[in-house]
């Protein structure tokens, strides 16, 4: 039996943020009060983007940013099948069709040259929009899909659920923030313990259009608001002006999220850390998660790719180390199955899956953990 316990992911509450909880819970307002709006404020400045909207999690997030777009019955989207079904189910909660496109193998990034193959297969106005995704930390090249959605007339959703503090390099030469939305219409991110910004639930959404501010901000409260009315009996008054929904951030949430935000930085250090001593371990040996020159990966997760997984799963589950799968292809899933059974030639992501397992990443994983984890997988695979 091992004295190690390792899980592939692990919240990192320290007494700031138990400090900046108790506050909050001591406060006034334990939601709708002013610890949402200062979070908003402080993650907008961080991301670099001119407006932030917090929500009760990534999937409301994806919900509102599908509308704030205008997605409705009928329209179609393109996404990809190696992410969680949240990225896909946005869509089809507005009554829109999801297409998938197949990931690039080396980056499991949705691949642009795909992307474009599909959209110019079918007439103009075929499609209405891209939801890519930042998976396991490594952000898309934004710039290139915001030149194919202008191209073609579509709307771009990045999923940054697995990356906030990742940026890439433009064709300027710029370090692109992943949130600040230069090059896409929304970007949404996730709070989840797992994630790097843990606050039990929660989710913030980014972009720089004002328009599209002010429509999350609405719907994300009933569709209720005292701007713009028609009449005023008083200050009580308001108004609903659309069927919205119940979608905010409580202020203890926010309160975490506040002093969470404030060690990203640190943590995307010393994710990358980790990462290294992966890849100079398995370099050669073991196939991994391409990072490009020039990207920032955030580290959510990493990835390897074996022949068999199965029993590497089982066998670091007996050594302590509790490694996860991410993720089942979504079409795979029995309710995209029921929809169809034909998506095209998703072969990468397919093969993808029958070979793919998070090993452990989080930032307080220590060297001696990194190490046995290495040991393990090595010498599992050299048995």
């Amino acid at each position: 039996m091992t004295d190690f316990k390792i899980p592939y992911g692990r919240q990192n509450i320290d007494e700031s943020d138990i400090k900046g909880v108790v506050d909050t819970l001591q406060s006034d307002f334990l939601t709708q009060g002013p610890k949402a709006k200062e979070f908003e404020d402080d993650f907008a400045q961080y991301v670099g983007a001119k407006y932030a909207v917090a929500v009760a999690n990534a999937t409301c997030g994806l919900h509102l940013a599908a509308l704030a777009l205008g997605v409705q019955k009928g329209d179609r989207v393109i996404t990809t099948p190696i992410t969680f079904a949240a990225s896909a189910n946005c869509v089809k909660y507005c009554g829109g069709e999801v297409w998938f496109v197949d990931i690039d193998s080396e980056t499991y990034l949705l691949d642009p040259d795909s992307v474009i193959e599909l959209i110019e297969s079918k007439p103009k106005g075929f499609f209405k929009g891209i939801i890519a995704v930042d998976f396991a930390g490594l952000p898309i090249d934004s710039e290139k899909f915001k030149s194919i959605a202008d191209e073609h007339d579509l709307w771009l959703i990045e999923d940054a659920c697995h990356a906030p503090g990742s940026a890439f390099t433009d064709s300027k030469g710029d370090s692109i923030k992943t949130g600040s939305s230069i090059y896409s219409d929304i970007s949404i991110f996730s709070f989840h313990p797992v994630k790097h910004i843990a606050c039990g639930e929660g989710g913030m959404v980014t972009t720089n259009s004002e328009a599209i501010f002010k429509k999350l901000s609405l719907l994300r409260t009933h569709g209720i608001t005292k701007e713009n009315m028609s009449e005023n009996h008083g200050g009580w008054f308001y108004e609903m002006q659309e069927l919205g929904f119940n979608y905010r951030l409580t202020d203890f949430q926010a309160s975490l999220g506040v002093t969470q935000l404030k060690k990203n930085d640190w943590s995307v250090s010393r994710r990358n850390e980790i990462a290294q001593t992966y890849q100079s371990a398995f370099e050669g040996k073991i196939k991994f998660q391409y990072n490009p020159e020039g990207f920032l990966n955030a580290y959510h997760l990493f990835v390897i790719q074996v022949e068999n997984r199965l029993e590497l799963y089982n066998h670091l589950r007996e050594q302590g180390i509790f490694a996860q799968i991410h993720y089942i292809p979504v079409h795979k899933l029995p309710y995209y199955q029921q929809i169809s059974k034909d998506y095209g030639n998703l072969e990468n992501a397919e093969n993808y899956y029958d070979s793919c397992i998070s090993l452990p990443m989080f930032p307080t994983l220590t060297d001696e953990e990194v190490n046995y984890v290495i040991d393990c997988v090595l010498n599992f695979e050299k048995a």
